[in-house]
């Protein structure tokens, strides 16, 4: 515990390093320096690698969007504001309708209005064709 500082600063390193490769090989120096002190911490690193850097596959643009939980949290206060005014519930189909409702509208706001990923940045990551839709059907 009294370490924590130290290894939060030391884990953040791999955070700010400029590609994938640079960040797993930056993983790697910080668990094997944390390993002697905390065994288990470094055993745990090592585990988790590919799941914590599994954003840096994605390209660079988004990987603010990919790790940052904002909207997650964002959205859990959004169900809790909600159903702290209703107080108690009938039944549990009643939280099923409310929060999946208000999960719908969550969906079309972000599907239409705020784009949180651009599409076309996703596009080097496939290996197809973009397809266009003509506007008018012919």
């Amino acid at each position: 515990k009294t370490q924590r500082r130290m290894v939060s600063a030391a884990i953040g390193t791999v955070f700010v390093q400029d590609s994938a490769d640079a960040a797993r090989s930056q993983w790697r120096s910080v668990a094997d320096q944390l390993r002697d002190k905390f065994p288990k911490l470094g055993t745990l690193m090592d585990d988790a690698e590919n799941d914590v850097l599994a954003f840096m596959t994605f390209p660079r643009a988004h990987w603010t969007q990919i790790y940052s939980t904002n909207p997650l949290e964002r959205l859990n206060a959004e169900i809790k504001r909600r159903t702290n005014v209703v107080g108690i519930f009938p039944n549990d189909a009643s939280i099923t309708r409310l929060v999946g409702a208000m999960m719908m509208e969550q969906n079309d706001e972000w599907s239409l209005n705020r784009r949180y990923m651009q599409l076309e940045g996703l596009q080097t990551l496939s290996d197809t064709a973009p397809t266009r839709l003509s506007a008018v059907a012919r």
